[in-house]
Order: structure tokens, then C-alpha cells, then sequence
């Protein structure tokens, strides 16, 4: 494609998402210094046509892009904007202060729903994908106990146990303190292989409910909880004024089912990603487009996080927002580890 079918096609992707209304030659000739007749800009417009790249839709009226146009605009055209020292500012003040792990990923979701004015979405991070900080085990009855086991992203899982035979004080200090020295700073993977030798230090009347709270605690490590989203902005779906309610209704629906979150940000990577109308998985959601990326560490991953918007979002603004909140988020989570 000649570069000035695509400095058109720019300027139509760009008017398109400013004004929410469908583009003409003129607009183009006026706004955009293209250096040719608005005869030529529609020659152009009509090669880009029959590329399936825009479309109109309606006659007499202008043009606006096509899914296709979307996606050629975001592979080839687009430029992530930076973002200013007051937007980074912003970010970097929303989430100081913030507690522990639940207050971080809610500031985030608000965070990015605000600085992009669309629907935001935010998995909290992985058990499985993290390290173990402390495992607690906190004696009920002598009989009854609850183990804890703490991340080293502040995610916290608990069980409670029934034990078959009582378990005095001191056999719980020392068996925590030994758990902790064997598991502490290692990757949930690793945790089975660590335990397996602590058994064999314990005696015959010790060793069962010792295997048991053993035995349990691999279990928590390997198994996989079901993972939790948040999300923030739905409000943000009404702004759209060339949605009906009929198709802001089935996105809403969509957003409503935690499975869906789930899949929305299942192939999130350290490379942004972005799902454009009918690319969704998702039949209530192939008016809309997802941008997504993963947080955390270099090489690990902890979870993922995203917006979802119309086809017509300013894909440049938004892609920089979500990999600048993606990657201050991550550098948070990875320093409290620390």
C-alpha cells in the first residue's frame, strides 16, 4: 500500500475517533496537509474501499474504518503517544500509599479506567506464578488449625484442618519455623520438593498429622485457586453515543461473568496485544476492542490487565496508557517483594 493511502487512511482512523462521525475528502483536505486535491483524496478513499479498509455507512455520508482498517492502522500506522510528565505524575501518585494487595489492583482498575476512559479491567496476581513469603499455622483447637500461606505478591490462601490426633504448641512452633526455612524466598513450584524431607525428621506419634498439614500445604501450592478480576468503568460504555443501549447491554453482560474476565486477559503478554471488533472470542463483546499486557518482573509474569472499548478508541493514547500502568504497577508489586 502506497504511504499515501496510509497517511490517508491515518487521517480518517483519526478524525473518525474524534468527532465519532464519518470522514469526508474535504475534512481530510482541510485538516490533514496531504499536498493533493480533495479528487485525489477520494480516489484514494475508494482504493482503500475496495481494500475493505473503510467503508460508508450510509449513503452521502463520509467514510469511517473497517475492523480491517483497525487493525492495519494498529500494526502499521499507529504510534504509542508518550505520555506527558503530568499524566506519568498522576499514575505514580495514584497508587503511593497504597496498603497491601487488594488496595494496589483497585487503585490500579481505577486508575486506568480513568487515564483512558474505558472499561478497565485488572487480574490480580497469580498464586502459582509467585514465591512464598511466610506460611503461618495458627492452632485452633487441639485438634483443629488453619494454614496460611502468603505470596510474595501479598496474595494470601488459607485452609482450615481437621487433625486426627491433638497438636500441642510446641510442635507447631517448630514445625512452622522448619516449613518457613525450607519454603521462604522459593517458587510455589518448588515448595513438594522442599517439604518432602521434613517428614522424616519427625517420629511415629508426630508423623501423622505432620504428613497431613505436609501434605496439604504442597496441595495449596500446586493447586490452581480460581483466579480473581476487578474491574472499573462500565460507566465510561455510556459515553459512547453511537453504541444503542441494545449492544451496551450485551458488553455489560459479557463484563458480568468473571469466566469471561478470565479469558479476556488469559494470553495478556510483556508485548501489548490488541483484539479488534469481530477478533473477540466473545460474541457480546465483537463491537468492542481489548488492549491488554502483562505486569510484573521481566520474564515473570504475575497477571494481566487491560481496557475494552469501542473499535473507534484513540488506539495510540490508550496503548501507551495501558503499557505505562502495566509496567509502574509491576516495578510496585516487584519492590514490596523486596
Amino acid at each position: 500500500m502506497e504511504s499515501r493511502q496510509l497517511d490517508i487512511l491515518r487521517a480518517i482512523v483519526e478524525e473518525s475517533v474524534s468527532t465519532e462521525e464519518p470522514v469526508g475528502s474535504k475534512a481530510i483536505s482541510e485538516k490533514h496537509v496531504m499536498g493533493v486535491s480533495p479528487a485525489t483524496i477520494r480516489n484514494e478513499m475508494a482504493i482503500l474501499e475496495d481494500a475493505g479498509l473503510i467503508t460508508q455507512p450510509h449513503t452521502s455520508a463520509g467514510r469511517i474504518p473497517t475492523d480491517k482498517g483497525y487493525r492495519l492502522f494498529v500494526d502499521k500506522i499507529a504510534t504509542v503517544k508518550p505520555l506527558s510528565k503530568a499524566e506519568r505524575r498522576a499514575i505514580e501518585t495514584f497508587l503511593e500509599g497504597a496498603n497491601d494487595l487488594d488496595d494496589i489492583v483497585m487503585r490500579t482498575v481505577r486508575l486506568l479506567a480513568q487515564v483512558t476512559k474505558q472499561v478497565a479491567v485488572v487480574q490480580y496476581p497469580s498464586f502459582t506464578k509467585s514465591k512464598v513469603r511466610h506460611i503461618e499455622l495458627v492452632l485452633l483447637t487441639q485438634t483443629r488449625m488453619m494454614m496460611v500461606f502468603i505470596s510474595n505478591t501479598g496474595r494470601v490462601e488459607q485452609r482450615t484442618l481437621e487433625l486426627p490426633y491433638e497438636l500441642n504448641e510446641n510442635l507447631l512452633t517448630d514445625l512452622r519455623q522448619r516449613l518457613n526455612s525450607a519454603v521462604v524466598g522459593k517458587s510455589m513450584s518448588d515448595v513438594a520438593s522442599q517439604l518432602e524431607g521434613i517428614l522424616a525428621t519427625y517420629g511415629r506419634n508426630e508423623r501423622t498429622s505432620t504428613a497431613l498439614i505436609i501434605s496439604n500445604l504442597i496441595e495449596m501450592a500446586i493447586e490452581k485457586p480460581e483466579e480473581k478480576v476487578v474491574l472499573a468503568g462500565t460507566a465510561n460504555l455510556a459515553r459512547n453515543s453511537a453504541e444503542s443501549s441494545t449492544e451496551i447491554h450485551s458488553v455489560l453482560e459479557a463484563l458480568e461473568e468473571q469466566v469471561v474476565l478470565l479469558r479476556l486477559l488469559s494470553d495478556a503478554g510483556e508485548t501489548m496485544r490488541v483484539r479488534i471488533g469481530a477478533e473477540q472470542k466473545e460474541t457480546g463483546l465483537k463491537r468492542t476492542s481489548l488492549v491488554t499486557m502483562s505486569y510484573g518482573s521481566e520474564g515473570n509474569p504475575l497477571g494481566g490487565l487491560g481496557i475494552i472499548g469501542p473499535t473507534r478508541m484513540d488506539y495510540s493514547s490508550s496503548m501507551s496508557a495501558v503499557n505505562a500502568v502495566a509496567r509502574y504497577v509491576g516495578r510496585v508489586l516487584t519492590e514490596s517483594q523486596t
